[in-house]
Parts: C-alpha cells; sequence; structure tokens
C-alpha cells in the first residue's frame, strides 16, 4: 500500500537511508545541509520539517521537502512553502507518485511556490493549473572586457573608475554598512515595506540570518543602508567562478521601491565589492518593476531569463488577474534554494 504523509521525527534513519542509496558517497554532505535547511528553518509551522515522505508497505520511498515561509499577499501574511527536494527510488519513478506528493503538500498550505523548474516539474504544475508567473528576469553589469557582449563604453566608464579612488569612495547617500548577521532594524524594514508588494517572503532578521549568515554551503557578504538610525535597505552578495569568468551575485536585497535612492546607494557598495573581488560582472535575479527601472539606470543589461516561477495561493480567493502580472512581486535568486 502506496501513503504520503508527513515526516516526524521518528522517520530520521529512513530518510538518511534513502539520502545514502540515492546520493551514494555524497549522502553525508546532503544530510548537513539537510539539517540546516530542513530543521532548523526558523519558520516551521510546528517545529518539524514540512517534508512528505512516500511509504510502501512502511518503507520511505521517496520525499518531497518543501522549505516553509511566510508571504506577503498584498500585505497580508500567510503561511506558504517552497517546494524544493522531489525524491523517488528509480524503481518506483515514472509511477505518478510525484503528482501525488505535489498535491498533498499542496492542499496542506497557504500558498504553495516553486522556482528553478526542470522541464517535467513545469509540465507538471501547467496540468495542475498553477499561476505560472514566467521566467524571473536576469540582468547583468558588465565590469570588465571579458563579460559577455559587454559595451565597450560601459567597460571604460568601469575602468576609468576602478582607477579613480575618489570616484569610488564618493558618499553613496547614507550610511552602508557591512554587517555580519542582520538585527532588528531590518525587521522594521520589511514591517514598513511589506505593503508595497503584491507577493513577497517575509524577509526579517531570524528568515535572513538562517538564509544566509547561517547557511553551510555558500559564503555570503552584507550591508545595510541605515538612515537617522533606521535601516532602509540591505544587500547580500557572494563571489564565484563560472565558465572562466569571476562573478558576483547579487543573491537577495530589500529596499522600499518608492525610495530609489536606497537601492541605488547599496548598489554602488555591490559595485565595489565586485571590483574589489575582481569580477568581471554582477548578476541579478528579480521581478519587480520598481527594482528592475533602477538596476538598468545603474548599468545593468536585461539577458535571456532563465529560472521557471509558479505560484498558487490557497488560504484566501484571489482574482485571476492576481496571476497576470509579476510587476508588484519580489523574488530573488535567493529565494527557495535557487542559489545553490
Amino acid at each position: 500500500m502506496v501513503i504520503v504523509d508527513r515526516y516526524r521525527p521518528e522517520d530520521h534513519a529512513a530518510v538518511a537511508a534513502l539520502y545514502h542509496r540515492m546520493y551514494g558517497p555524497n549522502a553525508e554532505a546532503s544530510l548537513l545541509r539537510w539539517q540546516w535547511q530542513y530543521e532548523r528553518n526558523p519558520n516551521l509551522p510546528d517545529g518539524i520539517p514540512l517534508i512528505w515522505l512516500l511509504r510502501l508497505d512502511g518503507e520511505v520511498i521517496g520525499q518531497y521537502a518543501t522549505m516553509p515561509v511566510m508571504l506577503a499577499v498584498n500585505g497580508r501574511e500567510i503561511d506558504a512553502a517552497w517546494g524544493m527536494d522531489v525524491m523517488i527510488t528509480p524503481e518506483y519513478q515514472r509511477g505518478g507518485f510525484g503528482r501525488i506528493m505535489f498535491e498533498k503538500w499542496d492542499h496542506n498550505t497557504g500558498a504553495s511556490i516553486g522556482i528553478g523548474l526542470t522541464d517535467a516539474s513545469a509540465g507538471l504544475f501547467k496540468k495542475l493549473k498553477w499561476g505560472d508567473m514566467g521566467r524571473v528576469p536576469r540582468l547583468i553589469k558588465p565590469l570588465s572586457a571579458r563579460a559577455p557582449a559587454a559595451p565597450k563604453r560601459l567597460v571604460d566608464r568601469v575602468s576609468r573608475s576602478i582607477r579613480n579612488l575618489a570616484t569610488r569612495l564618493r558618499p553613496m547617500g547614507g550610511d552602508v554598512r557591512h554587517v555580519r548577521r542582520f538585527d532588528d532594524g531590518v525587521t522594521r524594514l520589511w514591517e514598513r515595506v511589506k505593503s508595497r508588494f503584491a507577493f513577497a517572503v517575509r524577509r526579517d532578521a531570524a528568515y535572513l540570518n538562517w538564509k544566509f549568515v547561517d547557511a553551510p554551503h555558500l559564503k555570503y557578504a552584507f550591508a545595510t543602508l541605515v538612515r537617522d538610525g533606521e535601516t532602509h535597505g540591505y544587500v547580500a552578495i557572494r563571489h564565484v567562478e563560472q565558465a572562466d569568468l569571476r562573478v558576483t551575485i547579487l543573491a537577495d536585497f530589500l529596499a522600499d521601491p518608492d525610495d530609489p535612492a536606497a537601492f541605488r546607494a547599496l548598489l554602488r557598495w555591490v559595485d565595489r565589492e565586485a571590483l574589489a573581488a575582481r569580477s568581471d560582472l554582477v548578476r541579478v535575479f528579480t521581478t519587480h518593476a520598481g527594482f528592475l527601472r533602477i538596476l538598468r539606470s545603474a548599468g545593468y543589461l536585461d539577458r535571456d531569463p532563465a529560472m521557471r516561477f509558479v505560484a498558487k495561493i490557497n488560504a484566501f480567493e484571489v482574482p485571476t488577474s492576481y496571476y497576470d502580472s509579476s510587476a508588484a512581486w519580489h523574488v530573488t535568486v535567493g529565494d527557495s534554494d535557487s542559489d545553490r
């Protein structure tokens, strides 16, 4: 008999055995990340990982692990969960079990959301008639001639800024501070700006510290913008080597979209950090039309979108037009586990 039910603490050994079967020698590293990702999440609804297990005659043969978050929908916060790790032992794949786990997850959360979908997952969500938000816009800012399709005029301007230390150190329009952890200032920022977004994951101090500061597998750097003792924005970045390029990823950020000066000040900090790291480009994914305008005015260029994005609000009725556009939605590569 096949059933899908919620993970319980006594299932830990069975899940570990599943990981060892699926990942072999890499299982232990995956399980260490599992502990952070699923056991330490500050948004666990009852202190237990929000994971759905596929059982055959009592044996765990699959899982659908989800990441619970608080989600603001037009300023109203509800329980939600990102769909993440789907795993089924090979002999039971293609048996329709993935859909059964998806539906179990969907029926037990206030909003079901997914990003970075595979072709197979995207096809399933389409069959289930979820809101298909298309792909998240991707932009890059070239910082060297090595960056793909870097306009010569932009590279020349960046080169001059590298040579001109005074330009690099011009005032930023606020006190931009490098921080090691987030404090309650970002929580107050979230409370002030959440109503500006039709859709955005709650970005408070507890969430940000868990998601970015305490992540065991990635190293980020952070800055906040402070004016008159209050936080008006933050950014989270990391530097990577990809395809023979040095890339600075602007993984996550928040500011009032009606306060473009705040985001511009933080982007100048990102520029300086990227230049200091000798990056060839900065890359960012974001959906919000206001943030996109500011990024383009700061020298970011549009590239083909890459990450598929779907969403379904279950906690209350939203008009069908809610899914027509993500221009007022705030989604970044730092959401879910897209920035691996």
